[in-house]
């Protein structure tokens, strides 16, 4: 009696696997098709066409996930005069981009209890407790008051402490006299009545951190996040032993051709100048690896190598917007130390980011930007001074265009 059923049973099975092998397209529709790949070759050849047009020396771009590298490339030169080609480990002048490295050295006291975001700045460097405040009398007349409330370390890293820029400097002053000669200078607005784009308020965040941790701003850096997070080739010197990987500074002169700019940042001193002292505002050097390993750190909830390096709820409230009703950049307000995409719509090179994004562009071009919702890092490294907003650059419009389009829906 089994025999036979077992037979019967086999019958069955092989002319439902004939029908099946003869009609590959119903098991085709039981199965999802497989993903495509991820096709980031245009980006390069886009990047090309700007150094092809002589609007651009050379240009290195990233793309990577929280945990890996998805596309990097080098185009171009990276010294026009030596012809020397651009590879993806040379070192760029960061600029700006220095700024959210210096609010997370800020946040990494926060984190140890040594101080709050929301301290005087008096509290650590006493000139801060004798400032003033310029006041528009009338439209013939300024005069001078004292602040409604003291300035924060809050108001340094949202750029609305009314801190202007530095109108003398010494190329080897200290941290120290930096901001000593800073304090003298009044206030352009009450802290916290308006947001004001501040280079020298971060520099003061740095001298900060000197003060707290008793190590110099550079030291600090180096011990709590640049060694923890495997970040070697970020500095705010370029080591003589790496000047053939520095990547020159350009702008476009009168006929259109691309002249060297010197970096008005470094106060007539050499990128190798350890004289120069490190500063939080806009001194670093880096690499778009280094650059994008900051920002693993900060799609992983602050997390490093199954560490935790700067607690979750802090970074939280670093990448929430601070700045309220004040405007500030296009659809781009401010949390501590880092840019918020708000509304993408308001720039073009914002297009391709979701609401939320974070990140912060340089003065000569780099730019660097983190979206949590789709778990993507964005990287664009060139030098290139003069441009009307180095944030929506064409240059970077397309990158964004090229690794949107490589990353689908």
């Amino acid at each position: 009696m089994l025999l036979p059923l077992l037979r019967a049973w086999g019958f069955a099975v092989a002319r439902i696997l004939t029908v099946l092998l003869a009609c590959p397209a119903l098991f085709a529709a039981s199965v999802p098709p497989a993903a495509s790949a991820q096709d980031f070759s245009t980006i390069a050849p886009k990047m090309q066409s700007f150094v092809d047009q002589g609007q651009v020396a050379g240009v290195v771009t990233l793309v990577a996930t929280k945990d890996k590298i998805l596309h990097l490339a080098a185009v171009g030169k990276s010294d026009l005069q030596t012809g020397r080609a651009m590879r993806t480990d040379d070192l760029f002048w960061i600029a700006s981009m220095s700024k959210p490295m210096t609010a997370v050295a800020v946040a990494l006291l926060v984190d140890d209890g040594k101080l709050s975001f929301d301290d005087p700045v008096g509290k650590y460097i006493p000139d801060f407790n004798d400032l003033w405040v310029t006041a528009q009398t009338d439209a013939n007349q300024r005069s001078q008051v004292r602040p409604t409330r003291p300035v924060t370390l809050r108001d340094l890293l949202t750029h609305t402490s009314g801190l202007g820029e530095y109108r003398v400097t010494g190329p080897s002053w200290t941290l120290a006299e930096m901001t000593r000669a800073l304090a003298r200078e009044p206030l352009r607005f009450q802290p916290g009545a308006k947001w004001a784009y501040s280079t020298a308020g971060l520099d003061t965040a740095g001298r900060v951190v000197e003060i707290v941790s008793g190590l110099p701003y550079n030291q600090f850096l180096q011990k709590r996040l640049f060694d923890p997070l495997g970040m070697k080739n970020t500095s705010f010197w370029i080591e003589q032993k790496n000047v053939a990987r520095y990547a020159d500074t350009y702008r476009l002169d009168q006929t259109n051709k691309l002249v060297h700019a010197p970096i008005p940042y470094l106060y007539d001193t050499v990128p190798t100048d350890h004289q120069r002292p490190p500063l939080g505002g806009a001194g670093l050097f880096s690499t778009a690896e280094d650059v994008a390993k900051f920002y693993q750190m900060a799609l992983n909830g602050g997390v490093v190598n199954g560490k935790q390096i700067l607690k979750t709820e802090t970074l939280n409230e670093m990448l929430h917007k601070q700045t309220g009703d004040l405007k500030a950049r296009p659809g781009m307000p401010w949390g501590l130390g880092f840019c918020i995409v708000e509304d993408p719509t308001q720039l073009e090179a914002n297009n391709a980011l979701t609401p939320g994004s974070f990140g912060h562009g340089g003065a000569f071009g780099t730019s660097s930007w983190a979206d949590p919702k789709r778990g993507v890092i964005y990287v664009m490294m060139l030098e290139l001074a003069g441009q009307r907003n180095p944030d929506n650059s064409p240059m970077h419009i397309e990158f964004q265009k090229a690794a949107a389009a490589a990353l689908g829906p």
